[in-house]
């Protein structure tokens, strides 16, 4: 069988599923994916679609020594780089604006931000209250809906199939292929990569239940005249803050990472809590209309609020899982991929953890 010729099936259809199916067409594969849920079925997707949820911008998730992970954000950085450059097809999903990092601990910064296009210490005045250290560059935010949907377009045009489906385990997929959702004759795949997400935790065949949700609530604001974005890290006992700027003119506040929290919900102390800070913290967010003689509050950003955002990500105790196994089903064997485990940063390293996966199962097909 010629790689040409070789069908592969990917089961979910989040940032890393479509990325990944991307990624093997780009290989030469025919790909199909399979998901209950897709980019575009509707105008406020589940929680559980925590793709559509994000905040999000680039900026390392790598801890000092996990080489792994750092070689994942490095190759998605590159690839985001290019897609926010003029010209590009995606780029209306992309801005680049400068980010300003705020410390409260002096352990310096996260390994791998040095190399940040415009990467510079701040000086101690331009420091947030209470910071010891901060950090600035220019940074890549992103649009997950828009930027789900090019990718989702991506796809198609370049070929793909789409199929929904509820896949119980993954040996229904093994043995029949994503024909079974379809009402057709079986048609086992040559592999199967499994991208999904919060979903790994109960998919028979998988059950990983080191995987668990990490609950990440936002507000988005249409305030066209924020130009930058911005994080206070997160002190002991406090939710960390952030802005962070989107192409069409919203800006991103968040946020939360209460792990092992299913609340599929808004809370509405929350909410307030994450606009409190943030305009505390950056009163140039609410109107200027607000700002001109007196102290702006909340209830100038209540008008302008376009949507609370929930999604639970989907955090795995030892991280991102890029595995393979064969397994069996009534006769019919194939290789099965994981690549999920992504947890807040699915968008940060889903190129690199992409290619992770596909030059593993063209290794383990080299076996057959």
């Amino acid at each position: 069988m010629s790689q040409q010729q070789k069908q592969i099936t990917v089961i979910g259809a989040g940032v890393i599923g479509l990325t990944t199916g991307i990624k093997l067409q780009e290989k030469g594969y025919e790909v199909t994916i399979v998901a209950e849920i897709w980019p575009t079925d509707s105008d406020r997707p589940s929680p559980h679609y925590t793709s559509h949820w994000a905040g999000g911008h680039h900026c390392t998730a790598a801890e000092s020594e996990d080489r792994r992970q750092q070689k994942m954000d490095t190759e998605t950085f590159k690839v985001f780089w290019e897609m926010s450059a003029p010209g590009h097809p995606a780029e209306k999903c992309f801005i680049r604006t400068p980010q300003y990092e705020h410390y409260f601990e002096d352990l310096g910064h996260p390994r791998g931000l040095e190399t940040m296009p415009d990467f510079k210490l701040m000086p101690k005045s331009a420091l947030i209250p209470d910071a010891v250290f901060g950090i600035s560059f220019t940074a890549i935010s992103f649009d997950p809906p828009v930027y789900l949907k090019y990718l989702y377009q991506r796809f198609l045009t370049a070929g793909g199939k789409l199929v929904h489906g509820s896949v119980q385990h993954i040996k229904q997929v093994v043995e029949g292929g994503s024909a079974i959702f379809e009402g057709k004759p079986p048609t086992p795949p040559a592999a199967v990569i499994i991208c999904a997400g919060l979903g790994a935790r109960t998919l028979g065949g998988v059950e990983d239940r080191t995987v668990t949700s990490v609950r990440g609530q936002t507000v988005v604001l249409h305030a066209p005249w924020v130009q930058f974005g911005a994080t206070r890290r997160k002190i002991e006992n406090e939710m960390i803050s952030y802005v962070i700027p989107r192409n069409n003119g919203n800006i991103v506040l968040g946020g939360t990472l209460n792990v092992d929290d299913w609340y599929p919900l808004p809370r509405e102390e929350t909410k307030i809590a994450i606009m409190e800070k943030a305009l505390a913290l950056w009163p140039e967010i609410a109107p200027p209309e607000a700002r001109k003689d007196r102290i702006p509050t909340i209830d100038d950003l209540y008008p302008i609020i376009v949507e609370e955002g929930l999604g639970l990500r989907p955090h795995r105790e030892d991280g991102i899982r890029i595995e393979a196994r064969w397994v069996e089903a009534n006769g019919v064997k194939a290789p099965v991929v994981f690549n999920y485990g992504h947890g807040a940063y699915g968008f940060e390293s889903s190129w690199g953890s992409a290619s992770m996966a596909v030059e593993l199962m063209e290794e383990v097909l080299k076996t057959a």
